[in-house]
């Protein structure tokens, strides 16, 4: 498949050809990310904040042109993330990737994100191919008018005098989702990203006796679209009637920010869809994750 390979660019018999993309692509690359603004809400946000600089965004992102236009990304950072990808592009990042996995999850629209994966491992074998979870189908979901139920009036931003008990529910989240602590091996670099989404507006809760009984934060704000993640509710609460109005308040005080309210759920947390149905959001693609 390969005619010229390298790290910054590799041209394929295909006629296309994949690069390290920089500051000169941004135009054409928010073009691409502009084609599906809620399914591509989490690569648009880190370019539009940062560029496409790797230096500046922290990691390289990858395009893939045919007859000289782009045609699709490839944020290739701790989250591996295809933009616009059909056959021919995730061909050329099966190539461009290469044997050593960077990457910590693979994370895209269901029917991609899956066939990445499997490219990936039968081309360079179990680098790519042991998973430590495959979630194939999680619902994403979205909101574009006021919430169906009332909103909880408790749930506000969270303050930095709130923030390690911030970071107590985040911790408790994180493990229960993900199945790991994220502060295992850097426990201050975890609470610096806790404290980034308080300072900047993002971090939603409702405090009981100094505690975090409920958290959710917009981890993605582009454009007209905001992602929410990171939802929690204390696990003694579950089951009364909290969670909806809870969701409700966090919708409303992000279409403050951004018209359009997203997120993505697995399919077998069927509490959490229903409390999601519940408040108004609609299901308009799916997601896959695989996690390493």
């Amino acid at each position: 498949m390969t005619e010229a390979a390298g790290r910054t660019g590799t041209r394929l018999r295909d006629g296309g050809s994949v690069r390290v993309l920089g500051r000169a692509d941004l135009p054409a690359a928010i073009r691409v990310l502009s084609s599906r603004p809620v399914e591509n809400v989490f690569v648009a946000s880190r370019v539009r904040a940062a560029g496409l600089d790797p230096a500046s965004l922290g990691c390289p992102v990858w395009g893939y042109e045919q007859d000289g236009v782009l045609r699709s990304l490839c944020h290739a950072g701790s989250n591996l993330v295809p933009v616009g990808a059909g056959p021919d592009a995730l061909a050329a990042w099966t190539e461009f990737a290469g044997p050593q996995r960077m990457c910590a999850s693979i994370i895209g629209p269901s029917g991609v994100a899956m066939d990445l994966w499997q490219r990936l491992g039968e081309r360079w074998g179990t680098a790519w191919s042991r998973a430590r979870d495959v979630r194939p189908h999680q619902p994403v979901m979205a909101i574009e008018a006021e919430p169906a139920v009332a909103p909880d009036p408790r749930v506000r931003r969270v303050t930095l005098d709130q923030w390690d008990a911030y970071t107590d529910a985040a911790i408790k989240m994180y493990t229960e989702e993900i199945g790991v602590s994220p502060i295992q091996g850097n426990p201050a670099g975890y609470r610096f990203y806790v404290r980034q989404l308080i300072t900047s507006g993002r971090a939603f809760g409702i405090f009981e006796g100094g505690r975090a009984i409920f958290k959710a934060d917009l981890g993605s704000v582009s454009g007209t679209v905001s992602q929410v993640q990171g939802v929690w509710l204390d696990p003694a609460l579950r089951g009364r009637g909290i969670a909806a109005p809870a969701m409700a308040a966090v919708v409303q005080l992000a279409r403050a920010v951004v018209p359009t309210v997203s997120l993505y759920v697995n399919d077998y947390n069927r509490p959490a869809r229903a409390t999601y149905a519940r408040v108004g959001f609609e299901q308009v693609g799916e997601f896959a994750t695989i996690h390493y």
